[in-house]
C-alpha cells in the first residue's frame, strides 16, 4: 500500500517560471554538459581530413579574400599603421564566435526533439554545450590571431603603428557578452522555430547579412563617413560595438566608448532574459508541436 507521505528524491513537473536558470540543477547535471561539450568536438570534425584544422583555415581563407576585395580592390581603409590583413582577421575572429553560438543554438528543440521526448535534463544544457564548445573554438582562432599579431610587431618589416590598450583587460567581458547575444537570439529563434520552419532557412541568410552590418570588414568610422543617413543601423547593432572594442582592445583601432559598451551590455542580457523566457515557456509545449 502505497503512503501519500513518501519523501520523493525528485519530483520533475514543467517549471513555474518565466525566468528561471535553476543553475542548482544545471550543476547537478554538470557531467551531463561536459558530455555534450566533448561530443561537440569530437564530432564536428571527426570524419574530415583536416579535422581541427579547419579552425586555422575558416579565418585565415576568410581575412586573406576580405583583404583583397575590400582593402585592395575596394581601398577601404582599416587606419594608420595597422596591417589590413589583421584588422579583417580581429573582425573575424570575434564574428565567428558569436555567429557559431547563434548558429548552434538555433535549432536546439528541431534537433534534439528525440533526446527531450525520451528522457529528462535541464534542457538548456543543451545550448549552454554549444556556446562552451565554440569557446574551444574561440580560443584557437585566438591564438592565430595572437601569432600573426606577434609576426606583425617582431618580423615584419613594415612601419606600423598598432599596441593593445589598457582596456584588454576587459576582453573577458567582451568574450561573455558575445556569448549571451549569440545564446540569446539562439534560444529566441529555435523556440520559434518550433511552429514556423520557415526561419531555418532564414537564419543562414539572416547571420550573412548581419555580419554585413556589423563592421566586421570595414571601420565604423568609414561605414559613417560614406553613409551618414543609415550609419545608425550599424552603429546600434550591439555586434559593431563589440567588434570594434575588440580591435581597439588588440590594435588601439576603433570607434570605442564606455557608454556604447554600457549600451551593448543592456541589449545582450535583455535578449538573453528574452530568449530565456521563451526557451522556458516552449520547452513546456514544444513536442506537441515540433
Amino acid at each position: 500500500m502505497n503512503n501519500n507521505n513518501d519523501n520523493w528524491l525528485y519530483t520533475i513537473s514543467p517549471k513555474q517560471k518565466l525566468i528561471n536558470l535553476n543553475l542548482k540543477e544545471i550543476w547537478d547535471y554538470r557531467d551531463l554538459l561536459f558530455l555534450f561539450v566533448k561530443r561537440n568536438i569530437i564530432t564536428v570534425y571527426k570524419q574530415t581530413i583536416l579535422g581541427p584544422l579547419w579552425y586555422f583555415i575558416q579565418p585565415l581563407f576568410t581575412s586573406v579574400i576580405f583583404t583583397l576585395i575590400f582593402n585592395n580592390m575596394a581601398n577601404i581603409p582599416t587606419g594608420d599603421g595597422v596591417p589590413p590583413f589583421l584588422f579583417n582577421l580581429a573582425g573575424i575572429t570575434s564574428w565567428n564566435y558569436f555567429k557559431e553560438c547563434l548558429t548552434g543554438t538555433s535549432n536546439t528543440f528541431a534537433q534534439n526533439q528525440g533526446i527531450f521526448g525520451k528522457v529528462y535534463f535541464p534542457r538548456v544544457i543543451v545550448p549552454l554545450s554549444t556556446v562552451i564548445t565554440n569557446l574551444f573554438k574561440f580560443g584557437i582562432q585566438l591564438l592565430v590571431f595572437v601569432g600573426f599579431y606577434m609576426y606583425y610587431v617582431f618580423f615584419s618589416n613594415v612601419e606600423l603603428i598598432i599596441e593593445p590598450t589598457k582596456a584588454i583587460v576587459a576582453l573577458p567581458i567582451i568574450i561573455i557578452l558575445m556569448g549571451l547575444l549569440g545564446l540569446g537570439l539562439g534560444m529566441i529563434i529555435s523556440s520559434m522555430t518550433t511552429k514556423y520552419r520557415d526561419l531555418k532557412i532564414l537564419v543562414a541568410f539572416g547571420v550573412q547579412l548581419l555580419m554585413y552590418g556589423s563592421a566586421v570588414m570595414y571601420p565604423l568610422s568609414y561605414f559613417k563617413q560614406k553613409l551618414p543617413e543609415i550609419s545608425w543601423v550599424v552603429e546600434y547593432n550591439p555586434m559593431t560595438t563589440i567588434i570594434e572594442a575588440f580591435r581597439y582592445m588588440a590594435l588601439g583601432v576603433g570607434d570605442y566608448s564606455l557608454l556604447k559598451m554600457i549600451y551593448a551590455i543592456v541589449i545582450c542580457l535583455v535578449l538573453f532574459l528574452f530568449g530565456l523566457i521563451m526557451f522556458n515557456r516552449t520547452e513546456k509545449s514544444f513536442i506537441d508541436t515540433i
